[in-house]
């Protein structure tokens, strides 16, 4: 029986985060001291196999690997090479910030990783060495064009475009996806974590960002586009794809098909909601399959219609590396 939410929403789809860790400092993400998970707080990699087994024998069929950055964390090839032999997954994918990408790409590649998103605001190394607080542009780039080289397709970059930060860089974005003959993903300005990183005055709509790429470039509704929330156009003239991403601006809230584990074992039903729930204490105390199994469809039954208007959004109080992205 496949997992299904009161608003008829089929959940096939789960984001899992592998850890809170990660080697980036970004301005809108890092809040106060920066403190971790204790490890053993942490889910192991056998609780996440056992996790996605569990939901796969009830439709899920595709799982994302996140952060924090999950490349931080010690074998990771090995928990993608057992996630992709459970019967029913058919599409794992690995978002990173590319910094340890080219390091294992080898690796992840064997272990049967296809297709990754790369997290990248900038294509300027002093605007990336500010928003990051780190100095690892090159080390990005370098981990892209292997990526590009190894054969993963498709490569995605997801973009936040901050206004007077990035928001003159959109059409250097749109021509390197025609370059690289990648997709490029424009990602509004979320609201996450502290307060004061995080502004209304900062969002740059996902219908301002198009209008300014259709100044130069044609946009033609593409026919790859998933399931999931992006509008995806291609760029006419040539290669590579274009992405919208608008969770502020409007509601994608109806083709939601996911939900997320947080890399402290609790599922999170909805990314602009606080509301968690903990299956780590099921998986750790000797439940059976099918009692984890109607816990996760207890979930999903709960999981909100749609998030608040956009002049009533609440702040997500945790980071963006605690929830998982």
């Amino acid at each position: 029986m496949k997992l299904i939410d009161d608003y008829n929403r089929v959940i096939d789809y789960v984001r899992i985060s592998v850890t809170d860790r990660c080697n980036l400092r970004c301005r809108y993400c890092v809040d106060g001291d920066f403190p971790f998970i204790p490890h053993t707080e942490v889910l192991s990699y056998e609780e996440i196999i056992r996790f996605v087994r569990i939901c796969a024998s009830m439709g899920v069929n595709k799982v994302r690997l996140t952060g924090g950055e999950p490349l931080t964390r010690k074998g990771l090839p090995h928990l993608l090479k057992q996630l992709g032999a459970i019967e029913g997954i058919t599409d794992i994918s690995l978002t990173t910030n590319g910094v340890l990408l080219a390091d294992h790409l080898e690796e992840l590649k064997e272990a049967g990783l296809k297709r990754i998103n790369i997290s990248l605001d900038t294509l300027r190394k002093d605007r990336f060495a500010w928003i990051t607080c780190v100095d690892a542009f090159d080390r990005v780039i370098d981990g892209i064009k292997k990526a590009s080289y190894a054969g993963l397709n498709p490569i995605k970059i997801n973009t936040v475009i901050i206004k007077d930060f990035n928001d003159d860089e959109i059409l250097d974005f749109v021509r390197i996806a025609r370059k690289w003959d990648h997709e490029v993903r424009f990602i509004e300005f979320m609201p996450f974590g502290d307060m004061s990183l995080w502004k209304s005055s900062e969002i740059i709509t996902s219908g301002q960002i198009e209008e300014v790429i259709r100044r130069e470039f044609e946009l033609i509704p593409s026919m790859k586009r998933g399931k999931g929330p992006a509008r995806v156009y291609d760029i006419g003239g040539g290669s590579g794809r274009i992405g919208f991403i608008s969770p502020v601006s409007s509601h994608i809230c109806a083709e939601c098909n996911r939900i997320r584990l947080t890399s402290q074992g609790m599922i999170r039903p909805c990314l602009f909601s606080d509301v968690e729930y903990n299956v780590k204490a099921l998986l750790r105390s000797g439940k059976s399959d099918e009692e984890v199994k109607e816990f996760i469809r207890g979930v999903v039954k709960v999981k909100p219609e749609r998030k608040l208007e956009m002049g009533a959004i609440r702040k997500c109080q945790r980071s963006l590396r605690n929830i998982g992205g």
